[in-house]
């Protein structure tokens, strides 16, 4: 059986090793992916140190992949998807043969999108996670991990359907902030007011914002006044990429009457989605359509997200974030992933290539 190097996870807490295992067979529905790239996410730091989403193990992290598809499943052919497709994706399952830190994954072949030929697979693997929890966090229904239940740009009459209402993102340099920026200004939404570190300003303003604050020098306590001279219009949406106790609640007391504040950590200001004061609601998601295909109705809006998303994607209305090169292949992950995990690194996703493993 042919083998591939693979980053695997021993035991809960174990330093990761550098192992040969078999390259999985794709299963139906499904592709296997020669991965040319990964991206690192502070969730794969959490997955080595306490177990998170681990069912068993040995176990493999990874969520984001950039590759080509070497084979298919029963049933992929004539779908849309080919062997020898460039393809970037987000893992849904958690068992071993769907991670990314290894040369090769499987994943649904429903649920990648077509790399544009402009797009390295660096900048392809940046995308799937941060992607996916903006535009969850936006626009998915309302629920268990629902969002905002906002219009999708990707719908019909969805383009523009926000313009002229202000929105407010906290860390708009963040992977996950870049895409709520892209994804407000698709929505119409104006002004789009964004914090992040001065250095960032450019980065930010890039993405959609109209307006930047430094969180530096205008601490949290003072960004209600700052916002004041900006808009005086109530915040139907604020988006907190940071999520900490201090920004929540500032988040939270800018969040206008029935609107939503979308967090991507554990609530500290009241219970996520469901109405609370004023009308308002809480959007707590962190990434994966997976339970939104645990039922029919999730499903559909899951294939109508991806396919008005991959369209984005095509024509550059959506883009990567910025990337930085972890070096050494799959041996540099673990140094690198010390990194994120501890939020040593601002402003750009850290990348591997697989392919030089």
């Amino acid at each position: 059986m042919a083998s591939q190097k693979a980053l695997i996870i021993p035991a809960k807490g174990s330093p990761f090793t550098l192992v040969e295992r078999p390259i999985p067979t794709p299963g139906p529905g499904e592709v296997l992916v020669k991965l040319a790239a990964t991206a690192l996410n502070p969730i794969d730091y959490v997955m080595r140190l306490n177990g998170f989403a681990v069912t068993e193990y040995p176990a493999e992290a990874g969520i984001d992949g950039a590759g080509t598809i070497e084979a298919l499943g029963e049933g992929v052919e004539g779908t849309g998807r080919s062997k020898g497709d460039r393809v970037l994706f987000e893992r849904l399952k958690f068992s071993l043969d769907y991670g990314t830190f290894q040369q090769y994954a499987l994943t649904d072949a429903k649920r990648t999108y077509k790399i544009p030929a402009a797009l390295s697979f660096e900048e392809a693997s940046t995308i799937p996670l941060c992607l996916t929890t903006a535009g969850l966090a936006l626009y998915g229904p309302h629920g268990p991990r629902g969002g905002a239940a906002l219009t999708a740009p990707w719908t019909e009459g969805g383009l523009e359907k926000y313009k002229d209402q202000p929105a407010l993102v906290f860390g708009g340099s963040s992977s996950v902030g870049q895409f709520a920026l892209q994804f407000l200004k698709l929505s119409g939404f104006n002004p789009i007011i964004a914090t992040a570190s001065a250095h960032n300003e450019a980065y930010v303003r890039a993405a959609g914002a109209t307006h930047f604050i430094d969180y530096h020098t205008t601490p949290y306590t003072a960004l209600p006044e700052a916002v004041s001279k900006i808009t005086s219009t109530p915040f139907s949406l604020v988006f907190d990429a940071i999520s900490n106790e201090e920004t929540q609640r500032t988040a939270w007391g800018l969040t206008g009457a029935g609107g939503t504040l979308a967090i991507v950590r554990t609530p500290v200001v009241g219970e996520p989605n469901v109405v609370l004061d004023g009308g308002r609601r809480i959007a707590f998601v962190w990434g994966g359509v997976n339970y939104m295909d645990a039922e029919p109705a999730g499903r559909e809006w899951a294939d109508k997200m991806y396919a008005g998303v991959e369209a984005f994607l095509m024509d550059g209305r959506l883009r990567p974030n910025k990337w930085e090169a972890v070096t050494g292949g799959l041996a540099g992950i673990p140094g690198a992933l010390e990194k994120v995990g501890n939020l040593q690194s601002s402003g750009a996703k850290m990348v591997a290539r697989i392919d030089s493993a």
